[in-house]
């Protein structure tokens, strides 16, 4: 049996909301959460019951130190984040949003340890066969620094080489590259995975599909990537998926009062590879039941984390139900 069912590479960041919904502008007080997209799905798949190993490069502080207590805390094995004395931890403050105002992102990560992050710190005695069954990445990794792109693309190359799966995850990032880069840079790493995930809105604008209606995207998808399972996500919609031979499945979404939408998208991966890995091959199907009802779940948690349990989303997967929000279990 693989030590690990997956590891995950990717930028740990802490993020600072105002405390009491205010302003970045009127904040006397914030909320300080633990964050970062590959960091959330391992989060989620440790949670759900798979064994996770967390690479990254982590400057050795009390910040640091925090990010890791956190990882152990849910059960991400975290032995092999490099450690250093130099750089810093990244940082972004969430001003959340009611409508008609949006949420805003401030970035404050530039010179972050995981930017610096080279290939020869990746621990070659883990990327060998039978070590773990699929390695989990996303654009951001790619996005943050020229060299943590090299350093990504040499882990899943040698992922591959080792036999494992490959997941990747598109999760473009307006504020880090524009999405010609990003379509540029994430060709050679798309062309290697196995399961490939995106947003609707952001695949029309990656491949310049206009009008493109979903079922469209995921044939575009199809015959780009014919090797690889992809899963689109179309918000209130629901989700798509195809897999290699063709066949397509649709899941509608899982109605929930939205108190923190950051971290859905991450949440959806961790079900669906949760599904992929731990329940069987069975169809795409049901990793979409499991992905849309982990991101309906995540959207009910404050913070980044999706900090359900596996008994809650299989719940959720099984019935389709949810407890009234005033329902309290005794």
């Amino acid at each position: 049996m693989p030590a690990f069912d997956v590891i995950t590479l990717g930028e740990p960041l802490l993020r600072m909301t105002p405390a009491h919904l205010r302003r970045i502008e009127q904040a006397l007080s914030w909320d300080m959460h633990v964050a970062g997209s590959e960091l959330n799905t391992a989060v989620g798949l440790a949670r759900l019951g798979l064994r996770v190993g967390y690479l990254s490069r982590l400057t050795d502080n009390s910040l640091g130190r925090h990010i890791r207590a956190t990882l152990a805390g849910h059960g991400v094995v975290t032995d092999h984040i490099v450690w250093t004395n130099e750089d810093r931890v990244g940082i972004f403050y969430m001003e959340q949003g009611a409508a008609p105002r949006a949420s805003q992102v401030i970035y404050d990560r530039a010179g972050s340890a995981v930017s610096n992050m080279r290939p020869d710190d990746l621990p070659r005695d883990l990327f060998v066969p039978y070590a773990a069954r699929l390695f989990h990445t996303t654009g951001i990794s790619l996005a943050v620094s020229p060299l943590l792109y090299e350093t990504t693309r040499a882990a899943i190359q040698r992922a591959k080489e080792a036999g494992w799966r490959v997941s990747f995850d598109i999760n473009y990032r307006s504020k880090l590259w524009s999405y010609e880069q990003a379509a540029v840079g994430c060709q050679p790493l798309l062309e290697l995975a196995d399961v490939l995930f995106t947003p609707y809105r952001d695949a029309i604008r990656l491949w310049a599909l206009g009008d493109a209606t979903p079922e469209q995207v995921l044939g575009e998808l199809h015959a780009r990537y014919p090797q690889a399972v992809c899963a689109l996500t179309v918000g209130a919609d629901g989700a798509l998926a195809v897999d290699p031979a063709g066949q397509t499945w649709q899941q509608p979404a899982f109605s929930a009062q939205v108190v923190d939408r950051i971290g859905g998208g991450d949440a959806f991966s961790a079900g669906f590879l949760y599904a992929l890995l731990a329940r069987g091959d069975t169809n795409a199907g049901e990793w979409l039941r499991w992905g849309t009802a982990a991101a309906a779940l995540k959207y009910t948690i404050m913070g980044d984390l999706p900090l359900f349990t596996q008994a809650e989303v299989a719940a959720l997967v099984e019935t389709g139900e949810k407890r009234a929000g005033g329902d309290v279990v005794r």
